[in-house]
């Protein structure tokens, strides 16, 4: 092999080994297609993306760090990135059944997961549901009840322009989740009570979710932390990530 081509060959296989490269998949859950990512090695890790968003808008500045040490499972939700839509409503429940199901299928258990957002309220209701699933939990800018926003006058006019369409759009679905979800049968503080996993609760100081409310929802929790980010908004993971990775990398490795 002539040398320089021998050096990128082994340049490439040390990038390789950082984990950088994604890899694309494709699966059946609960009789529908669900799109996820994987990559790096190590403690399973399973990222959620934020509502209207996906793995790489969510997680941009993640991603290739985590994937150092840990191996990467990142699904894409029902309507988002790679993921078709299907019929009727969004739901919290059915994204965290996905979730679930696509952990089974891979044969993953004991796993770290991380959810930003809408995808921090999935991560509460997978510990709830199906606490052999997950090991700790780190959640940002996450309700358990609509009464965590702080516009849903705003969000109850757009609901009313929008009822009556043939077929909604994902920015509809989602103003309908947010405007109805979690319900009290997904997320409450009595089902958090009963979550007995290790919690890291994030949340910019003016975040989207009323600081109330967060601090409630950590209180709600038996084993909890709790992490306020200075001059930061709901965007944590991507807005201060030289903050958020070493924080959840240092609560992902304590014993």
């Amino acid at each position: 092999m002539h040398g320089m081509t021998r050096r990128f060959f082994f340049f490439l296989l040390a990038f390789a080994a950082t984990g950088c490269f994604a890899r694309s998949h494709t699966t059946t859950v609960n009789g529908h297609p669900l799109y996820y990512e994987t990559r790096g090695a190590g403690r399973p890790l399973l990222l959620l993306h934020g509502g209207g968003n996906t793995v790489d808008g969510s997680f941009s500045h993640q991603l290739s760090r985590f994937a150092l040490s840990h191996a990467i499972v990142a699904p894409e939700q029902v309507g988002h990135g790679h993921t078709p839509a299907t019929t009727g409503p969004l739901s919290y429940a059915a994204m965290a059944s996905d979730t679930a199901a696509l952990l089974d299928e891979l044969h993953l258990k004991n796993v770290d997961v991380v959810g930003w957002s809408d995808g921090g309220i999935v991560a509460l209701i997978l510990g709830i549901r199906r606490p052999d699933l997950v090991r700790r939990l780190i959640v940002s800018g996450a309700n358990f009840s609509p009464e965590g926003l702080p516009d849903l006058a705003e969000m109850r006019e757009k609901e009313a322009r929008t009822t009556g369409a043939a077929q909604l759009s994902l920015d509809a679905k989602l103003n309908h989740l947010w405007l109805t979800s979690p319900t009290p049968a997904e997320l409450s503080p009595e089902l958090l009570h009963g979550l007995h996993r290790s919690v890291l609760v994030l949340a910019g100081d003016h975040d989207e979710i009323l600081m109330d409310h967060t601090i409630a929802l950590y209180r709600a929790l038996p084993d909890a932390r709790l992490c306020i980010l200075p001059k930061t908004g709901h965007n944590t993971f991507g807005e201060r990530p030289e903050w958020v990775n070493p924080i959840i990398l240092s609560f992902l490795d304590e014993p």
